[in-house]
């Protein structure tokens, strides 16, 4: 489609005189394009030059811009060394007109217009690196290259920075390039080539900005490391070095935008791999926040651009409002969120506040009121340019100046002024808040008990550096704030002082907090309830990055849900530990979470239990396909039909509480097959013992994220005795002759978690036949008060309070519950179901009930006591929070309340079990009866 037809707007001619000129010197052009082109030449010399210039190709490229363009880009493709510099100027003037001409008509939109511009730079630092590199290697300056290695010049890449590694570049804009080169391709002799590099970029640089017949780029190389000593260009394992180093956080934030822009574009983009863990932190970086605001002060300074907003010489990039201040306020939040969350990375400042809204970073309305700023920013910015090619950033500082870019805006001079000053306010409006750190506030009146407390903050970890204390002053008098809230401040105070004792260091934590205010509530809100978990947190700070980078307050996902996020947080880990670890602190999050939202009342402990239960099916399912595959990369893959993998015990029965470890065992079955063929083969046997070994070592191993679960296996058969892994025919022989009647119990609960899913279900066949076969022995409920006796005895209650061990409480019931299974030959797992499945069969349905309603009062407790401790329940050493907080679990009025309900329960219960199996009375047998 042409120009003509597509023109929305047109600038007003500043200079009559200058417009009237350009009709009479350039006739024959379509009404609408002459109108644009005259007013274009009323307000920019410098355009009206290039029109004149460019006059018989202008008269084509408005009959079909975007042809024009590609057209034009292709032009210097082929041409040798010595021309290509004229080429690429005669292609700057060209598709600077013809940019200038869309932008200022309305044609093209502001990223069209920049992209345009920016598709001319890459090509001419393309074009300028192969074609000099290729006269490296045709004057054997390169060594060990040969012709075909100019394609990829050579393994120089250069990495197009700030704007135009964005593919936003300005009117005027120079272009900052890092140059690196693949040393790897050069062994022995990286010293020669980086010479030739060397001379290379030097050359390039020459092409691009060389005021000869006009330039095509300025160009700055200072971008890249440590620019003051090292030379234009260096070696890729050097800059990973220095990055690696002494990166600072305006590095970081200068390779967001980073892009391979000519050269060897594959190496680039290698590169830029090897630096994801430098731009983008595990953690949420808040710390970035205070960088960036330090950053904008620094450059304010440095250019006199404090005091207040004015449109007669106002900065519009550098200066309040501008446009600076919108693209650090992108960078910034994708710095903090974008290590966690890969679809925050994107290059372009438009992109990236739409990614931050759609993550909820932001609201909606905030970005979408910066986009629109941004471009209107951007517009005018682009006019400033557009007068004489001048790369500035600042209103004219006369009133004639602003009057001559008004008229470039279409606009008379009260509008424009009005509509800039009124942009620029709303700028600064929307970012400042975000960047300045707020003022120290005046904290409540303490107590000499807390006074003492807090005056030893001064010597923990977390305050040793400057940085610390700086954000920590700022920070302290909210916490004290908050504490006074809480049920019992004291108590609160020294658990706060637990955590802050913990920190290993303050930097980051703080500036979480500070950042996010809720979170002091959350911390003060756990520091008053439960101690313990505080105590983990400091361990584990990094969790609290889930509370403010997710939906965490959101609807429980569910399994498939949670192992589909997990597999997907795994894939970036570069090697099979970085997976596990990281793993590792996934499930933490999640952990965190089930723990916030049971305290805080959002689930109570039954659905706690089948949340962590959840999580860890997720866990163990991601887990077993990481240990599988890589397994089967050294080994080859599983001798025969596979393995599958069961959870036993209260992970086969899907509840667990905060502290439960996972009851596992394997089962395989080898088909007859005798070994693997991989690279290092193994017999079946050990190959599928190694294959659980490591398993269990992914599960349980120590690594910078801590563990993810102990792991139980004594339930697979003969025990500790038996071979940690089991083939199916083993496992069924054993179950139906030799197998204990706590063994058959025991099965009531299994369930396969992963594996190979025709096994699962022929083990899970199994097991119900099993289970109608053996629950009809007359061993079963002797054994099974022999059992209970043995267990009383090895494991008695800890006191009134304990709710799982002793007659009358969890295990006792579980117990019964498993044994009403069995007896029933049901499938059921849950304790309730299988309550059930006995009720008025097995024992009385009061029995039943009575059981149900214990369970009920005593999950409760339990999974309310684990969250607050890992010891046994002492509540005359619990805190007013934690009380408050089981007490609502429980529905009890008061302590005296709940300990006769408990009293009350177990025994009721006790007398039910009692009735259920009766009393021991010899020893046990094998059940086969």
């Amino acid at each position: 489609m042409t120009l003509a037809a597509r023109i929305t707007r047109l600038p007003i001619a500043f200079d009559p005189a200058a417009a009237a000129d350009l009709r009479a010197d350039l006739p024959g052009f379509a009404p609408g394009v002459m109108d644009l082109m005259a007013a274009t030449a009323g307000c920019s010399p410098y355009l009206r030059g290039l029109m004149l210039r460019e006059a018989d190709w202008l008269r084509e490229a408005v009959e079909a811009p975007e042809a024009a363009l590609a057209t034009t880009l292709s032009a210097a493709d082929t041409l040798t060394v010595e021309a290509l510099p004229l080429a690429l100027r005669q292609a700057k003037r060209r598709i600077a007109l013809l940019a200038a001409l869309c932008d200022l008509g309305g044609v093209w939109p502001l990223e069209t217009v920049t992209g345009a511009l920016t598709a001319l730079a890459d090509k001419a630092v393309h074009l300028s690196l192969t074609t000099l590199v290729a006269e490296e290697i045709r004057r054997g300056k390169l060594p060990g290259a040969r012709p075909e290695d100019a394609a990829t010049a050579g393994g120089i890449v250069a990495l197009a920075m700030g704007k135009m590694g964005a593919g936003e570049l300005n009117y005027s804009s120079d272009i900052d390039l890092i140059c690196l080169f693949d040393e790897t391709r050069y062994p022995g002799e990286e010293q020669e080539a980086r010479a030739s590099f060397i001379k290379v970029t030097r050359r390039m640089t020459a092409i691009l900005s060389d005021a000869t017949d006009g330039y095509v780029f300025r160009s700055d190389l200072r971008l890249r490391p440590d620019a003051s000593v090292t030379p234009v260009c260096l070696s890729m394992a050097a800059a990973e070095a220095y990055y690696e180093a002494e990166g600072r956080t305006w590095e970081r934030a200068a390779y967001i935008k980073a892009r391979p822009c000519g050269g060897d574009l594959a190496a680039g983009d290698r590169f830029l791999k090897t630096l994801t863990p430098f731009v983008w932190r595990k953690h949420l970086d808040f710390v970035a926040i205070q960088d960036a605001h330090d950053m904008r002060l620094r450059i304010r300074d440095h250019r006199g651009l404090h005091g207040p907003i004015t449109v007669e010489g106002h900065n519009m990039k550098l200066g309040a409002g501008g446009i600076r201040e919108i693209e650090f306020f992108t960078q910034t939040r994708q710095l903090i969120a974008g290590g966690r969350d890969p679809g925050l990375r994107d290059r372009t400042t438009v992109g990236g506040l739409a990614a931050l809204a759609a993550k909820s970073w932001i609201p909606p309305e905030v970005a979408g009121d910066l986009t629109t700023l941004y471009r209107a920013h951007r517009e005018v910015e682009h006019r400033l340019q557009m007068v004489n090619d001048a790369q500035t950033h600042s209103m004219p500082t006369s009133p004639e100046g602003v009057a001559r870019i008004a008229a470039f805006c279409g606009q008379d001079e009260a509008t424009f002024r009005h509509g800039i000053l009124d942009r620029l306010a709303a700028t600064d409006r929307l970012t400042e808040g975000f960047f300045s750190p707020s003022e120290v506030e005046d904290g409540p009146q303490l107590s000499d008990a807390a006074r003492e407390i807090t005056k030893g903050w001064e010597s923990y970890p977390a305050l040793r550096s400057d940085r610390a204390q700086t954000i920590f002053r700022r920070l302290r008098p909210r916490l004290l704030k908050e504490l006074a809230k809480a049920a019992n401040p004291d108590e609160a105070l020294v658990a706060l002082d637990g955590f802050l004792a913990g920190l290993p260091a303050g930097v980051q934590i703080f500036a979480l907090f500070e950042a996010n205010p809720t979170l002091v509530e959350l911390i003060v809100d756990i520091a008053g309830s439960a101690p313990a978990l505080a105590r983990y947190l400091s361990r584990n700070a990094s969790v609290l990055d889930g509370v403010i980078g997710g939906s965490f307050w959101g609807d429980w996902p569910g399994v498939a849900a949670l192992r589909t996020e997990l597999a997907a947080r795994l894939v970036p880990a570069p090697d099979y530990e970085g997976r596990l670890d990281m793993a590792r602190r996934w499930m933490k999050e999640w952990h965190f979470r089930i723990g916030v939202h049971h305290l805080r009342g959002l689930i109570d402990g039954f659905e706690a239990g089948k949340h962590y239960a959840d999580l860890a099916e997720a866990v163990v399912q991601v887990i077993w396909a990481e240990v599988t595959a890589d397994f089967a990369r050294k080994h080859g893959a599983m001798p025969g039909r596979g393995a599958v993998l069961i959870g036993m015990g209260s992970m086969g029965a899907a509840r667990l509480n905060a502290g439960s470890d996972l009851d596992l065992i394997v089962i395989y079955d080898d088909q007859g097959v005798e070994g693997s063929d991989g690279p290092r083969p193994l017999a079946t046997r050990p190959y599928y013992s190694r294959l659980t070994q490591a398993l269990v070592t992914a599960l349980t191993a120590q690594m910078p994220e801590g563990r993810l679960y102990e792991v139980d296996m004594r339930l697979r058969p003969s025990g500790r005795a038996g071979p940690v892994a089991t083939s199916l025919g083993s496992f069924t022989t054993y179950q139906e002759s030799e197998a204990w009647t706590w063994e058959h119990l025991a099965l009531t609960r299994a369930r396969a978690l992963a594996g190979e899913p025709t096994l699962a279900g022929e083990v899970e066949a199994f097991r119900r036949g099993l289970l109608v076969a053996k629950g009809q022995g007359a061993r079963v409920k002797p054994d099974v008060a022999e059992m209970r006796a043995r267990l009383q005895a090895a494991k008695p209650a800890q006191g009134a309070w304990d709710a799982k061990n002793g007659a009358g409480r969890i295990m006792d019931i579980e117990l019964a519950a498993q044994t009403c299974a069995l007896i029933a030959g049901s499938p059921a797992r849950s304790v309730e179901r299988q309550i059930a499945a006995g009720a008025g069969r097995i024992l009385p349905v009061s029995d039943a009930q009575t059981l149900a309603s214990a369970y009920r009062l005593l999950w409760q407790l339990h999974a309310a006591a684990r969250l607050l401790s890992e010891r046994a329940l002492d509540w005359e050493s619990l805190g007013e929070g934690g009380r408050a907080f089981i007490l609502r679990e429980t529905g009890a009025a008061d302590a005296v309340a709940l300990a006769a309900d408990l009293a009350q329960a177990v025994t009721g219960a006790e007398a039910a079990v009692m009735r259920l199996v009766g009393k021991a009375d010899g020893e046990t047998g094998d059940g086969t009866g």
